[in-house]
């Protein structure tokens, strides 16, 4: 069936319209509004923990959901305000549930789910209701919204994919309109900040392709594959390829445009990588219409030009620095070939025998060697794990004892906004303050300008829909719709609005209080800063990521499973550090004279992939070797380097120094083989640039000790 050319966030949001709908039609024809609060809290609760996946996956998936849901729900009521045993519940689901979070998507997602789903059980409680009713209502709820989105997966199984998939190339033609501002010769004093940029953009590729791998990955577990599964399956590769070829640095960008800033080629090259940006936009938007991609002729018409003129440049230069750009402009057309046929390569790709790498590995035995890996104060999840319990303990204490049955609004705040990190925290506890003022003074004014059922129903309903439909980009905005549906469905049940707005505003503004304080106080993330381990993680996995190359050299170019993957952990690492940075840069007071050693790493790091990514572009192009022994030599000096990259956190300064003094002899040797031979000049050069980074990786890395902190943090705490 063709997908309509509909809004992505818009089709996400219509199985929740159309249970929710159908959530307030029952309420409305039974006449019992007093169901309301429960019934839309499990459709809210079963959307949160809604995965991507096929058929047999979903069904899998709504039982393990109804089965979380109803241990947890019935917890939470059958010990509600029985004190000590309701305060241990919540506090150990609180801790299991964040240190699951560790083992994977699916497990992090289902724990989440049942401790908000236990959070939600006290809110609704009522003494005068039966035990089994709020429970019961949740996971009816929970169960209509399931049905509905199975519903909607038979109508439509191939829309996330191709959602992640347009979600993808977008962010591709981005991080190519970044690399395009690298040749402009006019803005050449403005590289480093461009190389930061870069980094930050190549950080939301990561995302969109690990979204796009799971998708894939859950579609491709079957026999059967479904030719459109087998075409995004392809599409995938190609932008794979495409991120690897623009990730590649083959020259100095400050060198190459103060040498070609008076000729037409740099500007040529910038312009292609803008009009590849634009036909990566294209694929997206073909993408999201499920229409097929047409080749744009104007690209082809800068491609050529392109040639000409490197072909006009090397009749009157010659040397390493023509066999640079040249290396650069082979790259650019190798993603022309892959724009260029995107759409006739599928039945290779349904030939051929490929695969995607599990995005979790199964089995409770792996998740608990996961878990125990992180029982320890240097994790940050185990961090969060104890500091979350302890704030859930004491809070529920304080209600139990003083009585307050307001008092879980709290609870559900500090849920919500309580995060991992300080940055991350302070800004949700903006936005929920924010959000919930603007929805109290709206949602106080329902009863008064509505007082009929329906009416209130139908604000249910769209106030609700509305809080999915921003959830995920408005925090605010979400929280802003959630507060109005929290405050009508209160008033359906018969309380009073009046005196539960306060109420809700004070609960608010407490909850973010101690949220602040659990991240300031307890464990706060400045004073466990990795960031040595984060950039020594990303140097050793460009290490890993070199040693595959190496090997697909020798043993012929593959682009198997394994590469795929040494790959993708190259860039997820480095994406890592660059969220990292990313999180102390908006916080320069409390990281001090950390934050100037984080963007260096974060710059040596990114220069090092794009070194490391070139050879690897180059592998499909490597022709066999005359018996020189340049390439046997070659081999074992990329090697020795890619050992040095995988190990450069664990050396002493001596020993340091001697394996780089030993490298430096190593790779003047190889220049004394390379003669005038093109392939060997090529590859000479990469590892000569890929070895240039080994010092200043391993002093930035040194430099990064976390003891070596201001003491600005403590003063901003």
């Amino acid at each position: 069936m063709r997908t309509p050319a509909i809004n992505s966030r818009i089709v996400s949001t219509l199985p929740v319209f159309f249970s929710l709908f159908c959530a307030v039609s029952v309420v409305w024809y039974l006449q019992k509004p007093s169901v309301t609060t429960p019934f839309i809290l499990g459709i809210i609760a079963g959307a949160l923990v809604d995965l991507d996946n096929r058929i047999t996956g979903r069904l899998k998936n709504i039982v393990i959901t109804i089965i979380l849901f109803s241990i947890s729900s019935l917890a939470a009521q059958m010990t509600y305000g029985t004190g000590l045993p309701f305060i241990l519940v919540m506090t150990l689901l609180t801790f299991i549930s964040i240190l699951l979070g560790v083992v994977g998507l699916s497990y992090r997602t289902f724990a989440f789910g049942a401790l908000v789903v236990a959070t939600y059980t006290t809110l609704v409680y009522h003494s005068e209701t039966p035990w089994f009713v709020n429970p019961m209502f949740i996971l009816f709820g929970t169960l209509l919204y399931s049905v509905t989105t199975l519903i909607f997966y038979i109508i439509f199984p191939n829309r996330p994919v191709q959602e992640s998939m347009a979600a993808a190339y977008s962010a591709l033609a981005n991080y190519l309109d970044a690399k395009a501002a690298f040749f402009d010769p006019d803005e050449a004093d403005y590289l480093e900040k461009r190389q930061i940029e870069l980094a930050m953009r190549n950080t939301a590729i990561i995302e969109t392709f690990n979204r796009c791998r799971t998708a894939l990955f859950y579609r491709m577990r079957g026999q059967h594959r479904h030719p459109r599964t087998l075409r995004m399956l392809h599409y995938y590769f190609a932008a794979q390829d495409i991120h690897e070829r623009i990730s590649s640095v083959h020259v100095d960008y400050l060198d190459l445009s103060d040498r070609l800033k008076n000729t037409d080629l740099i500007f040529r090259i910038g312009r292609l990588l803008e009009l590849q940006g634009q036909a990566c936009r294209d694929i997206a938007e073909c993408l999201r219409n499920d229409k097929p991609y047409q080749y744009s002729e104007r690209l082809g018409r800068a491609v050529q030009g392109c040639r000409q003129s490197l072909k006009l440049y090397a009749e009157q230069y010659q040397g390493r620095e023509v066999h640079a750009i040249q290396r650069l402009l082979e790259n650019l057309f190798g993603v022309d070939y892959q724009l260029s046929h995107l759409e006739n390569s599928e039945e290779e790709a349904a030939n051929e025998k490929i695969g995607i790498a599990a995005t979790e590995t199964g089995g409770l035995r792996h998740a608990w060697r996961t878990i125990r890996s992180q029982l320890n104060f240097e994790s940050a999840v185990f961090r969060h794990a104890v500091r979350l319990s302890i704030v859930f303990g004491l809070t529920c204490s304080f209600v139990e004892i003083s009585n307050y049955s307001e008092g879980y609004w709290v609870l559900l705040t500090i849920l919500l906004v309580c995060q991992p990190n300080y940055s991350a925290t302070k800004s949700r506890i903006n936005q929920r303050i924010v959000g919930t003022v603007l929805g109290v003074c709206v949602g106080s004014l329902v009863p008064y300008f509505t007082p009929s059922v329906e009416t209130k129903l139908w604000i249910v309903l769209a106030s609700a829909t509305l809080f999915f439909f921003f959830r995920t980009n408005k925090f605010s905005f979400s929280t802003f719709f959630i507060t109005v549906q929290a405050l009508t469905s209160m008033s359906l049940a018969g309380l009073d609005v009046f005196d539960l707005t306060w109420s809700r505003l004070l609960d608010t503004l407490v909850g973010s209080v101690i949220a602040w304080a659990a991240v300031s106080y307890l464990w706060p993330d400045w004073r466990y800063l990795t960031l040595k381990q984060t950039g020594a993680k990303s140097i050793s996995s460009n290490g890993n990521y070199l040693h595959h190359i190496i090997s697909q050299f020798q043993n012929g170019n593959s682009d198997d499973m394994n590469y795929r993957i040494a790959r993708r952990k190259a860039h997820e690492a480095a994406a890592a550090l660059s969220s990292s940075v990313s999180d102390m840069s908006s916080q320069p007071r409390i990281y001090g004279n950390k934050l100037q050693d984080g963007f260096n790493l974060l710059k040596i790091s990114y220069a090092l992939i794009g070194y490391i990514s070139a050879l690897g572009a180059y592998r499909n192009r490597m022709a066999n070797s005359d018996d020189s022994g340049f390439t046997k030599e070659f081999f074992s000096t990329a090697d020795q380097v890619a050992d040095i990259l995988e190990n450069i956190a664990l050396y002493s300064e001596a020993d340091f120094q001697t394996a780089l003094n030993e490298m430096k002899s190593r790779l003047a040797y190889l220049q004394t083989l390379v003669q005038d031979d093109r392939q060997n000049n090529i590859l000479w050069q990469q590892i000569s640039l890929i070895a240039g980074q080994l010092e200043p990786c391993y002093t930035a890395i040194q430099s990064a000790q976390s003891d070596n902190i201001q003491p600005l943090a403590a003063e901003a705490a």
